[in-house]
């Protein structure tokens, strides 16, 4: 199947300033020579820099000094990891991890495949928590105002505070918190509201949605329909419905089997991207069209089809609807996807933000205990949060960071970490994972079971004794060792699922009717709601579609910067029920016409020094009745300019079919035909280079494109595995970034409502690898079982195999990136994988297929007398992805499931007409058309 891909309105529009620029980017003036030197100057210059190249390539590190142990640890053997089951809480609700420790550091998050949540995939949330456990800005000290002071201070406040609450019941006290799934800690909240029934506990989560939904068993789903709702893309439920999505995509599961996707949406989204079909609908025309869909009356003709096709399928077909859609729209789709229902929401209880504040302006409350979250920033602008703190009296903040809430609270209590103390939580199904940390808390941080206990009484118990108690009083039998240690080993409390959880939302109305243009809210793919602002590793994560770091944006679609007469990086003024923000524009082809979307979670001014002054506060725009966004958005053109650091166009290889989409009656008619496009590779002795028997293993890589859903979780997890630094907004900005594998998108068809695909891309690891033939000093070259390989001591600089790489996957240490603002911090030190080397400035590196864990599997399998095991080697790409859209193992094992993904008439290799023989090769992508929809 011929396609015509490209990846922004720029490169459609083919301008000659929009060419030039993307010619000059690599390298930036490579075509002018701006000193007077003569040739003769010139080359006595880069004579003395090849001689002196071998000492920029042995750049001396700092001494450090080292301490052996005097007595090592039980269990602990130097060099070999040791693995915890444990969680990490998404708006409270848990996703399962094990995590990687070396000599007590933890060092890398994988998911658990035994918890239900996690599968034993991952996202980027929690592979940058690794990142955020070392954070040297989070919270240190317990403070009192301006004075730095001691939790027995504190303890001895409160030991105050609990007379005059004896006394009274609790009037004036309230708890404030997000959403809760901990059973210890509603257990906590609970007895403390039972001793001071005067007491009030409020709830307030930013991504709350009006109603839980219930979990459904998507990969029993023939057919799915999705208003507005990104089941895909980031959320506590993210990784299970990828999975179960991917498996009914595979093409290796069997074509038959294939489900069928619709999505209508204002905004692309990874569902979106997934689909069959994608509508581009603003959120008024969506809220049109869910009516229709439920009364079965005025639907557009284009909805015909699919609601023919999903009442066919009916008990087999699914239809997931957005928060912004009204409640009898909702119910319809409750009633009409309970056959497929699996797990019911978590019963809620707890108390509204929007009763928590009128409280305060009724001068109710006198000492508000914050429990994290970060209310002064992110509570809905109406309800001026910020400005009416300051009525209470008290107020005591227990929290990771000094953040905009903790700025506005006298004491402030430093929060242990997730992997710094013991606690437990519930995954939307409700099954329990019991929290265990892996390191003594790093800034003296306490837990929220740990303030509980003090202002309940109790200041002297341990967060681990809390914790086991609770667990203790659920399960009384005399098996109950047993039964803890098999919780802590597994990961999950059997027979857990259910139980109660504090409210996931207040009540709110759905978004305002209206005329003029539309305001979106949307979270960020990188941040979420603001809560990850400070974390590096997500800042610099290219965002999905728009390939935007360091930033956030007011996206909108090419017709709607046509006709206001934008273009990229224009800044602009929003005007928003008579509130202003300034935001630069990103043109965003798919977006709905007449639609701004804009971002949450940037604008922050007390995140840290990654998070602080990144990007603009779309929350200065949301208010509690249309939390979603609504209509009657005015856009006033400043004529001021944003410069973006965007990867869009970076490493670009241009004008191939590097993605490869068919149908599915294509593919059941030509099996062959859907890979096989544009030029043919040539035959196996068409080349000049010397063949090289493989006897032994052969590794090898496949990535089916018809699975990625593009979460970019691969490229973190790589970054988290093989310490590769982060450079900052201007290096990525001259394209520095130095990220191992990319997950290029290109859009396919009009710029008003593209097809929009998804390619992840590493080394190809080539076995005609045009990189090795250049290098001067053989610094890149082939190992015995097909790997490209780097050996960084003997790079001199050159970048003649960067030149000569067809793929664009390899990068170049310009700067000393491990001693840059963002890496240079001691503490980050304990955060590296102790079994990949920390390059130096001057030197290529890319991917290496995790050459660490392949030696590590073959070092114990030679222990073990016996042969490496198909699939027990796992990069770390392969290993987070949540839809298994990456394989790995041994191609000369015709049972691989490598090999039979290569064998498979999908399997292609990325410009192999070039004839490099890439290890790495795709399966193309699949559609699956519905006949009658393609008559509309």
């Amino acid at each position: 199947m011929n396609m015509n891909t490209w990846r922004s309105t720029d490169e459609l529009e083919d301008r000659p300033a929009f060419r030039d620029w993307l010619q000059r980017e690599f390298p930036p003036l490579a075509s002018e020579w701006t000193n007077e030197a003569s040739r003769r100057s010139f080359l006595k210059i880069m004579g003395a820099s090849f001689a002196l190249a071998g000492l920029n390539a042995c750049t001396r590190q700092a001494l450090e000094k080292v301490v052996p142990y005097v007595r090592q640890p039980e269990d602990l053997v130097p060099g070999q990891p040791l693995y915890f089951a444990s969680a990490l809480n998404l708006e409270g609700y848990a996703r399962g991890i094990l995590v990687e420790s070396h000599e007590g550091r933890p060092t890398k998050i994988e998911g658990n495949p035994e918890h239900p949540a996690s599968l034993g995939a991952s996202d980027v949330f929690m592979q940058a928590e690794i990142l955020a456990l070392y954070d040297p800005e989070r919270s240190k000290s317990v403070m009192n105002g301006l004075e730095v002071s001691t939790w027995d201070e504190f303890l001895a406040l409160v030991v105050q505070e609990r007379e005059k609450w004896k006394s009274n019941g609790g009037i004036g006290l309230r708890l404030l918190t997000g959403h809760i799934t901990s059973p210890t800690l509603l257990s906590q909240i609970e007895v403390l509201l039972q001793e001071f029934p005067n007491a009030k506990w409020h709830v307030h989560e930013p991504l709350a949605t009006k109603a839980p939904q219930p979990i459904y068993d998507v990969g029993k789903a023939e057919v799915i329909l999705a208003v507005e709702n990104d089941f895909l893309g980031p959320g506590p439920a993210q990784l299970k419905y990828a999975r179960d999505f991917a498996s009914r995509r595979r093409a290796d599961s069997g074509a038959t089997k294939f489900n069928r996707l619709y999505v209508a949406e204002s905004t692309p989204s990874m569902t979106g991207a997934r689909a069959d079909y994608r509508y581009a609908l603003g959120p008024r025309a969506l809220q049109e069209f869910g009516t229709a869909l439920a009364t079965e009356a005025s639907l557009p003709s284009w909805g015909v089809p699919i609601l023919a096709d999903l009442t066919r399928n009916k008990g087999r077909s699914l239809i997931l609807l957005g928060d912004s859609l009204s409640e009898e729209v909702r119910q319809f789709a409750r009633n009409w996807n309970r056959p497929l229902q699996i797990a019911q929401p978590l019963p809620s209880n707890g108390d509204s933000l929007s009763e928590f504040m009128q409280h305060v302006e009724a001068g109710k409350i006198e000492t508000l205990v914050i429990l994290g979250g970060n209310p002064a920033y992110d509570t809905p602008m109406d309800f001026k949060f910020a400005e009416k703190l300051a009525l209470v009296p008290l107020r005591i903040r227990l929290g990771l960071y000094e953040d905009e809430t903790s700025a506005l609270c006298q004491w402030r209590l430093p929060e242990a970490h997730p992997l710094e103390t013991w606690s437990d939580a519930r995954a939307f199904d409700g099954t329990a994972t019991i929290m265990q940390p892996l390191i003594e808390p790093l800034y003296g941080g306490k837990s929220a079971h740990e303030l509980m206990a003090a202002l309940a009484g109790n200041a002297v118990v341990s967060g681990y004794e809390i914790v086991r108690q609770y667990w203790h009083a659920q399960h009384a039998g005399d098996d109950f060792e047993k039964y803890w240690r098999k919780s802590l080993h597994d990961g999950v409390v059997a027979g857990s699922a259910g139980g109660k959880s504090s409210p996931f939302a207040p009540s709110v109305r759905a978004a305002a009717s209206g005329s003029g243009l539309e305001l979106v809210f949307r979270p960020s793919p990188s941040i979420r709601d603001g809560r990850f602002a400070n974390n590096a590793w997500l800042q610099e994560l290219p965002q999905p579609f728009t390939k935007i770091t360091w930033d956030n944006s007011a996206l909108i679609s090419p017709a709607t910067a046509k006709r206001l007469h934008l273009s990229n990086e224009d800044v602009v003024d929003l005007k928003y029920r008579g509130r202003l923000v300034r935001a630069p524009v990103w043109i965003l082809p798919g977006q709905a016409d007449d639609c701004v979307t804009v971002h949450l979670g940037y604008g922050r001014t007390h995140a840290g020094r990654v998070g602080n002054g990144v990007g603009f506060d779309a929350y200065a725009l949301r208010t509690s009745d249309a939390p979603w966004g609504g209509s009657g958005l005015e856009i006033v053109k400043t004529g001021l300019r944003h410069p973006f650091a965007t990867t869009q166009h970076h490493q670009s290889m241009e004008g191939r079919d590097q993605v490869r989409v068919g149908t599915l009656a294509e593919f059941q008619q030509h099996p062959a035909a859907v890979a096989q496009v544009g030029e043919p590779a040539p035959g196996g002795d068409e080349t000049l280079y010397v063949p090289i028997a493989y006897k032994g293993h052969a590794w090898g890589m496949a990535i089916d494109l018809g699975a990625c859903i593009g979460c970019n979780v691969c490229t973190i997890a790589c970054q988290a595995e093989n310490n590769i630094p982060v450079v900052g907004k201007e290096e990525v900005a001259r394209g520095r970034e130095m990220h191992w594998i990319r997950v290029d998108n290109y859009f396919e068809g009009a710029p008003e409502n593209p097809r929009i695909h998804f390619q992840p891309v590493p080394c190809m690891h080539c076995e005609n690898a045009p990189c090795e033939l250049v290098c001067p000093v053989g610094a890149t070259a082939h190992s015995s079982e097909g790997l490209n390989q780097m050996v960084y001591n003997r790079c001199v600089g050159t970048r003649y195999c960067s030149n000569n790489c067809p793929y664009k996957v390899r990068r170049f240490n310009f700067l000393e990136y491990d001693r840059n603002p963002f890496e240079s911090a001691p503490v980050l030190k304990l955060l590296r994988n102790p079994d990949v080397t920390v390059r130096t400035r001057g030197v290529m590196e890319k991917c290496t297929y995790c050459v660490q864990r392949i030696n590590r599997v073959r070092i114990e399998a030679e222990k073990q007398n016996r042969p490496i095991r198909d699939g027990e080697i796992i990069p770390a790409c392969a290993q987070a992805c949540p839809a298994e859209a990456i394989v790995f193992g041994d191609i000369n094992d015709p049972q691989s499931r490598v090999a039979k993904f290569k064998a498979s008439p999908l399997n292609y290799g990325l410009l192999a007409e070039l004839n490099t023989r890439p290890r790495t090769t795709y399966l193309a992508k699949l559609l699956n058309p519905n006949p009658e929809a393609e008559k509309t």
